[in-house]
């Protein structure tokens, strides 16, 4: 037993008397087999380096901070608009609703319902949520029993006519209620969480500062959607609170949730 060489890799061979045929093989096809074996070992080499390169990473973890980040959930949050319709500024208020994508709900007047139902019938259309604000503003608390219902059961009673949709929903003028008309009218009464004051001034700046400084998860905004003020606070307010993480949705998801 010896050693030979045949290209560039070593290998033992017997050499028999009197014949040279293991050497002649060698030197035939040494040089084949030499390649061969050097693309294999470089093909291992790379592979082993491609390994150390990328080591594989447990489910759920990326290389970036080796851990992915689940993204955060929204906070709900409701616009809420009273008094309306106005014949001037709810088309304004619905124009930058529409231009957001934001569903709002709004408590509407009996007598301006009355008046601009072609308004009413757009909200609707528009994918809002319409609740009851009695028909002619007034203190549901300071009336006789019969006489408050009659205020909000004419108004739920306009609104079905004009969108042909049940009214489930109340918000009293002055934030007054009582089981008794809850017994009677079979509505749920919604309040709010952020009063905007916007009917008590023209200053945007102050209107939007009383919703972002006061804004929460489940807040109920009131605003009021017959003021250009209130128009122009919106379209502030907007996508000041989408960017801290806000979903606007109607007022049912909040006090449902």
């Amino acid at each position: 037993m010896r050693t030979e060489k045949c290209g560039s890799i070593i290998y033992y061979m017997r050499r028999l008397d009197g014949d040279g045929t293991k050497m002649g093989w060698c030197r035939r096809y040494g040089n084949w087999i030499g390649a061969v074996c050097l693309v294999l070992l470089a093909a291992g080499a790379l592979a082993g380096t491609e390994d150390r390169r990328t080591p594989a990473l447990p489910a759920g973890t990326s290389s970036v901070g080796m851990t992915e980040i689940p993204e955060e959930e929204k906070k709900k949050i409701a616009l809420t608009f009273d008094d309306g319709p106005h014949p001037v500024y709810t088309e304004e208020v619905l124009q930058v609703l529409s231009e957001g994508h934001v569903p709002a709900t709004f408590f509407l007047l009996g007598q301006n319902a009355e008046e601009h139902q072609n308004l009413v019938r757009e909200i609707d259309a528009e994918g809002h949520l319409i609740g009851n604000h009695t028909y002619h503003h007034v203190q549901v608390t300071s009336l006789p029993l019969d006489q408050a219902c009659e205020e909000i059961q004419k108004t739920s009673d306009l609104i079905e006519s004009l969108t042909g949709k049940e009214t489930e929903y109340v918000r009293p003028p002055f934030g007054t209620w009582s089981e008794e008309l809850e017994d009677r009218l079979n509505l749920i009464p919604v309040m709010w969480t952020i009063d905007t004051l916007d009917w008590t001034t023209e200053n945007v700046d102050e209107i939007v500062r009383r919703v972002t400084e006061h804004a929460e998860e489940n807040g109920i905004i009131l605003m009021h959607d017959g003021y250009e003020s209130t128009v122009r606070a919106l379209e502030r307010i907007v996508p000041l609170l989408e960017a801290d993480n806000y979903e606007f949705v109607t007022v049912d998801r909040v006090i449902m949730d």
